[in-house]
């Protein structure tokens, strides 16, 4: 279809005669994603504020259905690149934001990171000097007072903003120690997602990223669950894949939006969820909606 036609497509969505505009829209969604651009120009072009809501609708209709399609694909080719799986989140509520501009501000961290942790450091020691680049140079911290705003899900707010949910926050972290060849993951606490640095020889530990990279032993992971009145089981304990902390991530956001009353927005958010989510995955998600 060539732009002229495209264009005038666009056009009979005007038509005062609903089935006419019922079919185009069909027409229109059919293309995909690629007529965005177009659609934009029309609702540029328009003073109609019927047509503007009509072209709004279906905007958002495609981007929707592209996310959820892109995000099936990641998981489909293996869930491998953590930071791509959120920046896909974030692109539910920031289409326009480019993966580069994610990757070139956690680049700038980790180069900061680089200069202080050593290969031949204790773990200890380079968990401690990766919490300086972290939370005294880069001045991350915990968004504590608008801790369920969805912002805190979005992966550029929370890279400008320098405040986050633990998810997020330790979505940045993890990504920066695995960079510097640290063998730290993610560890799906209830109510509190945490990172664990599991080496093959030395005993493991955990790091609470919301809490200024506290050093955590397994007996607070105990007496954590204990406070929940939770049993230990592995989960817990063990790291989880990519896939879980996206899972988790838009549970965090859906809780968000019901939070803030948008019922609409958090429905959306948990059929993107339930599109990269097997019946076997449910008891492998869990979310910050409980954490102050």
């Amino acid at each position: 279809m060539t732009n002229k036609e495209i264009k005038a497509l666009i056009s009979l969505l005007e038509d005062e005669d609903p089935e006419i505009s019922r079919h185009v829209g069909e027409q229109i969604n059919s293309l995909g994603d690629a007529i965005i651009p177009f659609l934009e120009e029309a609702w540029e072009e328009t003073l109609s504020p019927d047509f503007q809501k009509k072209l709004e609708d279906l905007i958002h209709n495609l981007q929707f259905s592209a996310l959820k399609s892109r995000l099936i694909a990641w998981k489909e080719e293996g869930a491998t690149d953590l930071i791509r799986g959120i920046w896909l989140v974030n692109t539910y509520q920031y289409p326009d934001v480019e993966f580069a501009s994610i990757t070139k501000a956690i680049e700038q961290i980790y180069y900061e990171a680089w200069l202080h942790v050593k290969p031949e450091m204790h773990p200890y020691d380079q968990v401690k000097a990766l919490n300086h680049a972290f939370f005294k140079i880069n001045k991350f911290s915990a968004n504590t007072v608008n801790f369920h705003a969805p912002s805190n899900s979005m992966l550029h707010l929370v890279l400008e903003s320098k405040r986050g949910n633990p998810l997020t926050l330790c979505v940045i972290y993890l990504t920066i120690a695995q960079k510097l060849g640290l063998p730290v993951y993610g560890v799906n606490l209830p109510n509190l997602f945490v990172l664990t640095y599991k080496h093959e020889i030395l005993d493991q530990f955990y790091i609470n990223v919301y809490n200024k990279g506290l050093i955590l032993t397994k007996t607070d992971i105990d007496n954590y669950l204990l406070q929940l009145n939770l049993n230990p089981v592995e989960i817990f304990y063990e790291p989880c894949g990519n896939l879980a902390i996206v899972q988790r991530s838009l549970r965090n956001l859906a809780f968000s939006f019901e939070k803030m009353n948008d019922l609409e927005k958090a429905a959306e958010v948990t059929m993107l969820l339930d599109a990269i989510t097997d019946d076997k995955d449910n008891l492998n998600i869990s979310g910050e909606e409980d954490e102050e």
